[in-house]
């Protein structure tokens, strides 16, 4: 028999009290008990009724992290309508072009715009949760309403690399089997704090205040740029954070010995838990690949951080925790899915309640190519499941390079040993004729002179004393500064963006001036 449905249970029934969401900003944090965030959601969903939202109809958020959008995202849920998130470093202004594209009834931002030409259809969402939360309305409920498992309560944008991103929907089914699977695993109860800083306009992200209402806990809310302020005041119990988050922290922690345990164990484990705060039950990562150096180094601390594996089309795929945790891996597949492996080790995951069998809007033939006719994925990363049942995943297959000699480099390993530099702040490997490989790689710090460059050829050495004859890297070429998500050369999610890095520096790739050469 299936789980009851965590989103039928949060828009029906009021949370328990005694838990709150929290909002951090630097100078100060606002927060509400989740009883009081369920009221507000709920007057939101009745105003927005007035103003002719229904079932069905989608509603674009564009704005920072803020309590107003969970109030926003929670007041859809409560009347059945769909909400899509477009990532602010993405999605510079409240254009009202993104109206039509994709077809929503109402655009609410805290972007420049609002109540401009389009009128009431882009509101200010301070004002426009303010002017609901204030109204007077006795005696007055939002309707009840029950989803089904292949209901759609959400828009997702995928976070594609150039062009208009593709668009796919999230059922029901796929985000309540994504959380039963979570809770079962992590067991998140009354004494957690789930501290989130990436984009609410990811779904993910917004799972964690659903958890909250469902199971009893509280959740607090921030922004990137506050949140290492924030761990230090807020003290977290889970912290969800990307790779690149990490490896920053990991690299701050190492920086005052230049050593992998500055100071020694106990020192480290101390520093590590003025920055993280002393009631850390462990760190999640996911998105992107995690370096083995710095899950090394934080389960050292005593601060495991469990890497898992998902992506937009499948929700979480498999997920290390605790009492199933294995090195290397991203965790065993998670109960509703299954993972398939075709003859070139390539991934497709089929679900239980897929996330949507194709994409809304993408080119003739994008979502033949990754959705089959039940769902199934074809993720194009390629991996290996062990005897115990765990995933490894070693690259995309558009990333294994194939040389002359038939033999197939996966680049994730090459690029993992170069980033342990703390002079490296990411890179990328590339292949070019005559089939030899160029890394670019991102610097750590903002200038770079003899000494960061002499640290980048060292790691090269090793890299290339770690790795077979085929895997040999001939160049580095150092960026002329870091990439970031504003240079367009990451995603929001601090992954690479492959192609536009490739064309940024194409010439310095092909040319031979100014690059870092293996001795």
């Amino acid at each position: 028999m299936s789980e009851p449905s965590v989103i039928n249970h949060i828009v029906a029934v009021p949370p328990a009290a005694g838990h709150r969401i929290s909002f951090f900003r630097l100078g100060g944090i606002e927060s509400l008990e989740l009883v009081d965030l369920y009221d507000r959601a709920g007057r939101l969903a009745l105003y927005l009724s007035d103003l002719g939202i229904a079932r069905g109809d989608r509603i674009g958020v564009l704005a920072a992290n803020c309590l107003e959008w969970m109030v926003l995202d929670l007041a859809a849920l409560r009347l059945g309508a769909v909400t899509v998130g477009f990532d602010p470093a993405r999605f510079t202004r409240a254009d009202p072009a993104l109206l039509d594209r994709y077809r929503l009834s109402l655009l609410v931002t805290d972007r420049p715009g609002a109540g401009g030409t389009d009128g009431p259809r882009i509101r200010a969402l301070a004002d426009t949760v303010r002017t609901a939360v204030t109204r007077s309305t006795p005696g007055r409920q939002v309707p009840p309403l029950r989803y089904g498992p292949d209901d759609v309560t959400s828009l997702k944008l995928t976070s594609g690399s150039t062009g208009e991103p593709k668009t796919l929907t999230a059922s029901v089914g796929s985000i309540d089997d994504d959380l039963h699977a979570v809770q079962r695993m992590f067991r998140h109860g009354p004494d957690d704090n789930l501290f989130v800083f990436l984009p609410l306009s990811v779904l993910q992200q917004r799972y964690w205040t659903y958890s909250a209402l469902r199971f009893g806990h509280d959740v607090t809310l921030s922004t990137y740029e506050a949140a290492f302020p924030a761990l230090r005041q807020i003290r977290p119990t889970v912290v969800m954070g990307v790779p690149g988050f990490f490896e920053a922290a990991r690299k701050h922690l190492q920086a005052p010995a230049g050593g992998p345990v500055p100071g020694g164990e106990g020192a480290a484990r101390a520093a590590a838990r003025r920055l993280f705060g002393d009631r850390i039950r462990y760190l999640w990562t996911g998105s992107a690949p995690a370096s083995a150096e710095t899950l090394r180094f934080f389960d050292a601390l005593g601060l495991p951080l469990f890497e898992g594996y998902g992506l937009n089309e499948t929700c979480i795929v498999a997920k290390n925790h605790p009492g199933a945790h294995r090195a290397g891996s991203v965790g065993r597949v998670l109960p509703g899915k299954q993972v398939l492996l075709d003859a070139d080790e390539v991934i497709h995951v089929r679900a239980d309640h897929p996330v949507c069998r194709g994409y809304e809007q993408a080119p003739t033939g994008v979502s033949e190519r990754v959705f089959a006719a039940d769902g199934t994925v074809r993720t194009n990363d390629i991996g290996h499941i062990d005897e115990d049942g765990f995933l490894y995943v070693l690259g995309r297959a558009d990333d294994v390079i194939v040389r002359d000699n038939g033999r197939k480099i996966a680049v994730r390993p090459i690029e993992e040993h170069l980033r342990a530099s703390p002079a490296i702040e990411e890179c990328v490997v590339f292949s070019l004729p005559p089939a030899h490989l160029v890394a670019v790689v991102s610097p750590a710090s903002d200038t770079v002179g003899p000494r960061e460059e002499q640290a980048i050829a060292e790691q090269l050495a090793r890299t290339n004393a770690a790795f077979g004859a085929d895997e040999q890297i001939r160049e580095i070429v150092v960026a002329r500064g870091r990439f970031t998500v504003d240079n367009g050369l990451l995603t929001s999610q601090l992954k690479p963006r492959r192609g536009r890095i490739l064309d940024t520096y194409h010439a310095h790739i092909n040319g031979t001036r100014g690059g870092v050469h293996a001795a």
